[in-house]
């Protein structure tokens, strides 16, 4: 175990364990746990000497420095033979790690695991596909009721709940968080009878952003959301050349757009580029 003496010596040996960990995590770990149990060795014998009465006689700087290179080395020989701190460190941390391949577990792991994990499609962050993916399961059977009543294809009023919504994480909340579930950022005009909510909102005058207070519409579920969503698009008739313009998701998008559904510039291609994603997540599923 030349390594568990290494780091206590040499500090490159952790620019070394970082090149072997790209390569052989595995094998990096278990580097890694014994090189720790040379370091705690070392403490021990640290804090034994240090517990140790000195007499004064022959205390000074270099017999300190001689003694701790001593205690180096000889942590280094005691975790070289092995103490059982190493293995059980290195057991720990590779529970974490992916099997290698043609490896196997000796019994089932307490909580089923898929086989594969779904693919991460393309231009989706996959750190949030997760998230993204389960937002999309939620709300399809609701968006296949509004497609019924709209013609809109289920995909392009996912795709649209998700941008008005950050995937359902920035949904609109009102006082102490209550959820609206309000995905499509729909406002509250004169006409509406129902829960209103006040948000701090970005609109945009001559393509400048500002901040507005503005009043949007609160439900009881998402359903309700879905089939308010579908009766605006329905009944007015200034989004009937968004109907019109279903057939495929950037006509559908940049027809909100120019139908003044939002006051982004960018809400075309914003909104097209989330309904590819939206897609792409639900056929990975």
């Amino acid at each position: 175990m030349k390594a568990a003496a290494d780091l206590a010596v040499d500090s490159r040996a952790l620019d070394a364990l970082k090149r072997d960990a790209a390569r052989d995590p595995r094998a990096a770990v278990k580097t890694a746990a014994q090189q720790f149990e040379a370091l705690f060795m070392q403490m021990v014998l640290k804090s034994m000497r240090d517990a140790t009465p000195k007499s004064g006689l022959l205390d000074s700087s270099a017999n300190e420095m001689y003694t701790g290179l001593l205690d180096q080395q000889l942590a280094g020989r005691i975790a070289a033979s092995g103490t059982g701190l190493a293995d059980l460190i290195a057991k720990q941390l590779t529970r974490h790690l992916p099997l290698a391949v043609g490896s196997s577990r000796s019994a089932a792991p307490a909580v089923p695991v898929p086989a594969t994990e779904p693919a991460v499609p393309a231009g989706v962050n996959p750190g949030t596909a997760g998230a993204q993916r389960a937002f999309v399961t939620r709300v399809w059977d609701h968006a296949l009721n509004a497609e019924r009543a709209t013609g809109v294809p289920a995909k392009f009023i996912v795709g649209q709940a998700a941008l008005e919504s950050g995937w359902g994480q920035r949904e609109i909340r009102g006082t102490g968080g209550l959820p609206s579930y309000n995905l499509f950022g729909i406002k509250a005009g004169s006409d509406w009878k129902g829960r209103t909510v006040d948000v701090v909102t970005t609109e945009y005058d001559n393509g400048v952003a500002k901040k507005a207070v503005q009043k949007f519409r609160a439900y009881n579920n998402y359903g309700e959301s879905f089939r308010d969503w579908a009766r605006l698009m329905a009944s007015h008739p200034r989004y009937a050349p968004v109907l019109a313009q279903a057939q495929d998701a950037r006509g559908f998008a940049f027809a909100l757009q120019r139908a003044g559904y939002a006051t982004d510039p960018a809400y075309g291609a914003k909104l097209t580029r989330v309904i590819d994603a939206a897609q792409a997540l639900r056929t990975t599923a």
